[in-house]
């Protein structure tokens, strides 16, 4: 208490009270598993229309997290929240359309306006989705051109696939010009954020000196990880790899397919 305080006998002011916003405390909760706290919450906000609750009830639903699965339930809530505009309502209620709604045929054009919704909105996992569909060709038109711009949206805000799926395009020339240090470039991003398909090209570029250079047991520690993170895209390259290094090499490489991630060297 200060001097004045003292004098004129003034209480000091008592400490503010802290509210805890309800969607930090759900969300907390659920992190934690607990379900019992977070789904109360977001019940009563979803009835209030908060968008986002109600995408977290949905997938709650959707995936049997602390309730029965319901895919009925989920789809209203999740629609509910994406008509409302939030991006990640918009997004996993495109993935719903993609699945079918209730066990029937999938709606692709629903899927695909409601990924792009959701990526207008700087969602980038579904700009990730979008930058697929568009670049496949499956189920919407193909749009290379814009499959890239959605892809470097994606990787910017740090989704590996984007990063791989950009080194795609450069390596084999879709919508752009053959860039092969620009392939290794993105491959190299998506490798380090754990993309094994990237860790599979960018230990084929190191075996085949591609936009990069030749680096027999960088190649294969590369490719070692590829396997083991599940990439089918590493094996062609795997057998050729070994057979061209010493059992010192194969030793290094194996030392270092092994070490963290964040030890590896790109």
């Amino acid at each position: 208490m200060r001097l004045l305080d003292r004098i004129f006998g003034r209480k000091p002011d008592p400490a503010p009270v802290v509210e805890i916003d309800p969607m930090t405390e759900a969300l907390a909760a659920a992190k934690a598993g607990d379900y019992a706290v977070a789904l109360p919450i977001w019940e009563r906000l979803a009835e209030e229309n908060h968008a986002r609750a109600q995408n977290n009830l949905g997938a709650c639903y959707a995936e049997g997290l602390g309730v029965a699965k319901n895919r009925g339930r989920a789809g209203d809530l999740l629609r509910r929240s994406a008509e409302a505009g939030d991006p990640v309502g918009q997004r996993n209620y495109a993935a719903f359309h993609m699945q079918g709604l209730n066990g029937d045929d999938p709606d692709y054009p629903a899927a695909a306006d409601y990924y792009r919704r959701a990526a207008n909105q700087g969602d980038a996992p579904a700009q990730d989705m979008l930058s697929w569909m568009l670049l496949e060709g499956e189920v919407m038109p193909a749009d290379p051109a814009e499959a890239r711009r959605w892809a470097h949206e994606a990787a910017e805000s740090g989704i590996a696939s984007s990063m791989t799926r950009l080194g795609m395009l450069y390596h084999n020339a879709i919508g752009v010009d053959r860039e092969p240090h620009q392939a290794v470039y993105w491959w190299r991003k998506g490798a380090a954020a754990g993309d094994a398909d990237a860790q599979a090209m960018l230990g084929a570029a190191y075996h085949m000196g591609a936009g990069t250079e030749r680096d027999g047991v960088t190649a294969l520690a590369w490719l070692i990880r590829a396997v083991n993170g599940g990439s089918t895209l590493a094996s062609p390259f795997v057998g050729p790899v070994r057979e061209s290094l010493s059992a010192e090499d194969i030793a290094e490489a194996e030392r270092r397919a092994a070490a963290p991630l964040t030890e590896a060297t790109p």
